[in-house]
């Protein structure tokens, strides 16, 4: 049987994109709803601007300063008169004679120059000589360490029973009195460059006098040689009140 209608007079050919078409519109108009904004109008014062009138600044008239000139130029020096000597003076040439010898001249025959030692006067520390001083009566201890003991030992019994520890009283000292004495035993034995230093000038001199008095030593030896020793020597006593 065939159909009464043309297929365009049939509605619902169409219906598939009609529905697409309507659908989307709905999503777009729901889409543009959602983000519509509105903000409360309300009046903003801004204030009122006044202009003044423009100030005029007035600017001080200055007086310029007037630079001096500059001075002339000095007039030119006035040219120097040269004089024109007649050369009347003879100068003697110096003659300088050669100083090389001839085949002829005979050679003069030249001792032999003996060159003399100097010897030289060394210092070793006490502390690490190999052979030190030896005091009178220390000759039979073995050992530097043994002749060191010995030595400082003989020293201050020297000192103690020749120094005068009155003397500090005399100069109106008081309490403990220390004295640093610095010598030198020489190559010879002697005892040299005596330097003292104490609270009064009264103790440096007598400590140096005390000093001096020690007796000759045996020298250090350093390599087999004789040197110079220095020691220090401290001298401590209390000064009776």
């Amino acid at each position: 049987m065939e159909p009464k209608k043309t297929t365009k007079a049939d509605v619902g050919r169409n219906s598939s994109i009609y529905f697409a078409v309507g659908l989307a519109l709905m999503l777009l108009l729901t889409n543009l709803a959602i983000n519509y904004k509105t903000y409360d109008k309300a009046a903003i014062d801004i204030g009122q601007l006044t202009m003044d009138e423009e100030l005029e600044e007035e600017i001080p008239i200055t007086d310029q300063l007037k630079t001096p000139p500059p001075p002339p130029p000095p007039p030119p020096a006035a040219p120097e008169i040269i004089e024109v000597v007649e050369d009347e003076v003879e100068v003697e040439e110096t003659v300088i004679e050669s100083s090389e010898t001839s085949q002829e001249e005979e050679i003069v025959e030249v001792e032999e120059v003996v060159v003399e030692e100097v010897e030289e006067d060394i210092e070793v520390p006490f502390a690490v000589i190999e052979n030190v001083p030896v005091f009178p009566g220390c000759e039979k201890e073995k050992g530097n360490n043994a002749k060191k003991a010995c030595m400082s030992e003989k020293i201050s019994q020297f000192v103690n029973k020749k120094f005068n520890t009155d003397l500090a009283s005399e100069l109106g000292l008081s309490g403990r009195q220390r004295i640093n004495v610095i010598f030198k035993i020489d190559k010879n034995g002697e005892i040299t460059n005596i330097m003292a230093r104490a609270p009064h000038p009264g103790l440096e001199k007598e400590a140096k006098r005390v000093i001096g008095m020690l007796p000759k030593m045996k020298p250090g030896m350093q390599r087999g040689k004789a040197v110079t020793v220095p020691y220090s020597l401290p001298i401590l006593f209390q000064v009776q009140d």
